[in-house]
């Protein structure tokens, strides 16, 4: 079953509580949360405290994306804020290996994510151990960008390796995506899509969400 992840990057934080309830009633499992340094990327944004008190008051399965330089510092305290997953970079983890090995050990998921023009070879070592591929169809640090067509070739790829190599690891796809595109990034392999500004900065989230889920069950019947 395909996932649609609302990321609240593009939430109002003055009514954020409000905003997750929204898209719960829709039906999601899981939410999206950007955790950016100012230095791998050039945004700042929310850290462990928001991150907490939201767990405070929603259930749901909290995918944690490590936009930070050194994500091995700070994993132990982010499952520990309530995270349930964690994904951080290909670019920034000279010894990848263990990185998701420690996320492992603190009890979450591990996901590795590959900026646009990272390749997808650059994995090939990792996918046994990794739970999840983040590919990012925008360059990462700011939401409202536009979807950049040639990143799903990745998914294209990763889904190949996948099931050449009998593996089981989920595909997530994160930048630019919404109603008009969910239906092709599916199609191309895709299980989690993560949507932010379409979903947050629409007249309805949840209608939006609904509308998008339906547009993902409908592409996964045509992927069978």
């Amino acid at each position: 079953m395909v996932e649609i992840l609302p990321s609240i990057l593009a939430a109002d934080f003055a009514r954020l509580g409000e905003q997750i309830a929204s898209v719960e009633r829709a039906g999601v499992s899981m939410l999206h949360i950007d955790v950016m340094d100012g230095h791998f990327v050039p945004n700042i944004s929310l850290g462990p405290p928001v991150i907490r008190s939201i767990r405070s008051i929603c259930r749901l399965t909290f995918d944690v994306h490590l936009m930070i330089t050194d994500p091995d510092r700070y994993i132990a305290t982010f499952v520990e804020s309530g995270a349930d997953q964690i994904s951080v970079h290909q670019e920034v983890c000279p010894h990848l290996d263990r990185t998701l090995r420690l996320i492992k050990a603190e009890g979450a998921l591990a996901g590795v994510v590959i900026n646009p023009s990272t390749p997808v070879s650059t994995l090939d070592e990792v996918l046994e151990l990794a739970d999840y591929v983040l590919v990012m169809s925008v360059n990462p640090g700011f939401g409202a960008q536009r979807f950049i067509p040639r990143t799903m070739r990745k998914l294209m790829e990763l889904d190949q390796r996948r099931r050449e190599r009998g593996l089981s690891f989920k595909l997530e796809m994160d930048g630019g995506l919404g109603p008009d595109n969910v239906a092709d990034v599916v199609r191309a392999g895709c299980d989690w899509v993560v949507a932010g500004s379409s979903i947050f900065q629409s007249d309805d989230p949840e209608t939006t969400v609904k509308k998008m889920q339906q547009l993902a069950r409908e592409a996964t019947a045509i992927r069978a």
